[in-house]
C-alpha cells in the first residue's frame, strides 16, 4: 500500500483554487496523448484506455481503485496502467490534487524502449504494480512532462522523456507473453464477448444473463469479480473508447454520440468527462 497520511496531502496542496484540465497530442511521440489537470471534486468513474497510463501526482493526493484494491497515494507515487486495466479516482482531500499523465499505445511504447535501449523486446511491456511509490523516477516523470508540455527543443522533450520511460520500464516492467486465463468462467467470457459485439446496442441483463446461463444477481457478481467493472460500466466504457477513436479521427460530438450508442451529445459529454476528465470537444481539439 502508498497510503499517505493527512498531514503529508496538506503539506503538498496544489496552489491551484479551480479545476482544469490541459489535454493534448504530442507529435514528437506520434501524436501520445497527454494531459495535466488539477482536480478538486471531479470523480472518474470506473473505466479502462487502450493505452498505457502512466503518470504521477505533483501535489495533493488522490485515491484510486486498480485490479480491486483502493489506494491512497500523494507526490512520489507512479500511476503504471496497462492498457484495458480497469481504474477510477477521486481527491483524496478536500483540496484536490495535481497530476500529469501520458498515454502511449503499446506499439508507441515499444518501439521508445527498443530505441533507447537498443534491443528487441520479447514479448509485450507491462507492469506488474500499478502504483508504486519511487518519488525520484515520479519527479524526473514530472520534469520531462513539464519539458514537452512547455515546448522545449525538440531534442531536450524527446531525450529527457525516452530516457525516463526506459528507466521506468527497466525498474517496474516487464515482458508479458499472457497465457489463456483457464480460470475465466465461460459463462462471465460470454456474456463479455456478447458486449464487445454489440455495444452500441440496447443489451438487456436478461439477455445476457441467458447467453451466461446465470441468474441476473450472479452475472452481476462474477462480472465484478473478474473484471472489477459492472457489465453496464463496462458497456458504457467499450462506448467511450470507440468515442475517443472516432474523436481523433475529427469526427463531430453529436455525430460520435449517435454512433456509440448514446442517447445524445449530453449523454455522451457526462459519461465521456467522467473517465477522461475533458470533454468531448476538448479531446477532439487536443
Amino acid at each position: 500500500m502508498h497510503n499517505i497520511s493527512q498531514r503529508q496531502a496538506s503539506d503538498a496542496m496544489p496552489t491551484d483554487k479551480s479545476e482544469h484540465a490541459r489535454f493534448w497530442r504530442d507529435a514528437r511521440f506520434r501524436d501520445m496523448e497527454c494531459m495535466r489537470a488539477t482536480f478538486i471534486t471531479h470523480e472518474f468513474s470506473p473505466h479502462s484506455h487502450d493505452t498505457f497510463s502512466i503518470g504521477s501526482i505533483e501535489a495533493g493526493c488522490q485515491m484510486a481503485m486498480i485490479r480491486g484494491a483502493r489506494e491512497m497515494t500523494g507526490p512520489g507515487a507512479l500511476y503504471l496502467i496497462n492498457p484495458g486495466e480497469t481504474h477510477d479516482g477521486q481527491p483524496g482531500a478536500e483540496d484536490g490534487y495535481r497530476y500529469r499523465m501520458i498515454y502511449p499505445d503499446t506499439q508507441v511504447f515499444t518501439e521508445i524502449l527498443e530505441d533507447v535501449s537498443g534491443k528487441v523486446l520479447h514479448g509485450a511491456p507491462s507492469f506488474q504494480r500499478q502504483l508504486i511509490s519511487d518519488p525520484h523516477l515520479a519527479e524526473q516523470f514530472c520534469r520531462a512532462h513539464r519539458a514537452i508540455e512547455e515546448g522545449a527543443s525538440a531534442l531536450e522533450g524527446e531525450e529527457s522523456m525516452y530516457t525516463v520511460l526506459l528507466e521506468i520500464f527497466s525498474r517496474h516492467g516487464a515482458q508479458i507473453v499472457a497465457p489463456p486465463d483457464h480460470a475465466e468462467p465461460m459463462g462471465v467470457r460470454r456474456a463479455r464477448d456478447y458486449i464487445d459485439a454489440h455495444y452500441e446496442e440496447e443489451i438487456s441483463l436478461d439477455l445476457l444473463a441467458r447467453i451466461a446461463g446465470l441468474s441476473r444477481a450472479h452475472l452481476i457478481r462474477a462480472f465484478r469479480k473478474h473484471y472489477f467493472i459492472t457489465p453496464h460500466a463496462y458497456q458504457t466504457d467499450l462506448r467511450i473508447r470507440r468515442a475517443r477513436r472516432l474523436l481523433r479521427r475529427g469526427a463531430a460530438p453529436s455525430e460520435t454520440a449517435m454512433i456509440c450508442g448514446f442517447a445524445d451529445q449530453a449523454h455522451l459529454t457526462r459519461h465521456f468527462k467522467a473517465r477522461t476528465g475533458v470533454t468531448p470537444a476538448v479531446f477532439r481539439a487536443g
